[in-house]
């Protein structure tokens, strides 16, 4: 039986203040409490090492996609003011958030309660993350940020293109797109997110078309829908 892993580390995190690295971290801690509510009958399961290194698990491969989605809008959201010198790397941050792996293959052990993750989808995200990784790296070089792993080379093949279109579309957003991106993928209406954020709906509807929402939601729902029906 398929699981899904996500692993993802934090783009540029040494470019932020002490003070910037604790509040990443904190939000960090918050989504993953509010996945943990939302996602419970998939086992979610989410944890942050190190301060920029995050690992999630759940029981199925079906909201992997969308709760991708949501960490990266989310983290692309608390863009960060370049007024330092390494100027070059924070914008690596604003630009991209994060970078992340999704894996769907099989967990050997999977013990939310314990906090255990061991098996092949783990080593695949894990590992595509860790080839990646920009941290104490002099030389930044980013092309891409999302990355689709299986051992199954036809879901491989089906999902690796739609996440690097998905990649491109996100690396255009603004902060502000991002977060109105994140709370779409969450389920809320133009009206729910114009009421949170205290904004007109029509400049929710402008930032929804601007990020390209439809093209999103098409592929999301795809990815839904075809696991939905392998399993």
């Amino acid at each position: 039986m398929y699981c899904a892993t996500i692993s993802a580390d934090v783009i540029s995190y040494t470019s932020l203040h002490k003070s910037e690295k604790r509040k990443l971290e904190q939000s960090v801690h918050q989504l993953i409490d509010e996945l943990e509510k939302l996602y419970k009958k998939e086992n979610f399961f989410g944890r942050l090492l190190q301060g920029d290194y995050i690992e999630f698990a759940m029981n199925t491969p079906t909201p992997s996609l969308r709760i991708a989605l949501i960490l990266k809008a989310f983290v692309k959201s608390l863009s960060f003011d370049a007024d330092k010198k390494d100027k070059l790397r924070l914008r690596y941050f604003n630009e991209h958030g994060i970078r992340l792996a999704i894996a769907v293959a099989p967990l050997e052990t999977f013990n939310p309660q314990e906090g255990i993750i061991d098996g092949e989808a783990i080593y695949l995200s894990g590992r595509t993350i860790k080839n990646f990784s920009t941290s104490n790296k002099q030389k930044i070089v980013i092309k891409n940020t999302m990355y689709f792993c299986s051992s199954n080379e036809k879901i491989r093949n089906e999902f690796d293109i739609i996440l690097s279109l998905l990649d491109t579309i996100f690396t255009r957003f603004s902060a502000k797109q991002s977060e109105v991106i994140y709370f779409k993928l969450l389920g809320l209406s133009e009206k729910e997110i114009a009421s949170k954020l205290h904004k007109y709906q029509s400049t929710i509807s402008q930032h929804s078309t601007a990020a390209g929402w439809l093209s999103i939601e098409k592929a999301v729902n795809y990815f839904e829908n075809y696991f939905q029906h392998a399993h």
